[in-house]
């Protein structure tokens, strides 16, 4: 649910549907743009594998995030078959913005949509929970 503080500020204010919080979102704004038109003698070479060596981290953060995209693919029908069948507890986050911000563990699906509605009623009136992530 999107809110917004009196200040102006936006607040996001959700369940998390896996176990863990993405570490990588974001990585592709990181991948610099590599200029075309490099030709086809010696000196182009030369710069084109400087270049590319340049951008093997950034190939190498986009692999990780892949990776860890394919792993959330992979793991999320069991943890949402554990939460709803097995009634394993959520966990409500709350993102400044998209940065992560606090997170609080909710109980069932209804406790949680409960804390949800009241962590973004207490935003909308300007009471900023205290940040328990990145602090």
């Amino acid at each position: 649910m999107k809110v917004r503080s009196p200040g102006g500020q936006v607040w996001r204010v959700s369940r998390r549907w896996v176990p863990w919080r993405r570490r990588l979102r974001g990585s592709l704004d990181a991948v610099p743009d590599l200029p075309g038109g490099l030709g086809d003698d010696p000196v182009s070479a030369i710069v084109g594998l400087v270049l590319l060596v340049l951008a093997l981290p950034f190939l190498v953060l986009v692999l990780l995030a892949g990776l860890e995209l394919l792993l959330l693919l992979l793991v999320l029908p069991v943890a949402l078959l554990g939460r709803v069948l097995l009634g394993r507890h959520w966990t409500v986050e709350v993102r400044r913005g998209w940065a992560p911000w606090t997170e609080q563990p909710a109980g069932d699906w209804q406790a949680s949509g409960v804390a949800v509605h009241e962590l973004a009623d207490r935003l909308r009136r300007g009471e900023v929970p205290e940040q328990t992530i990145g602090a």
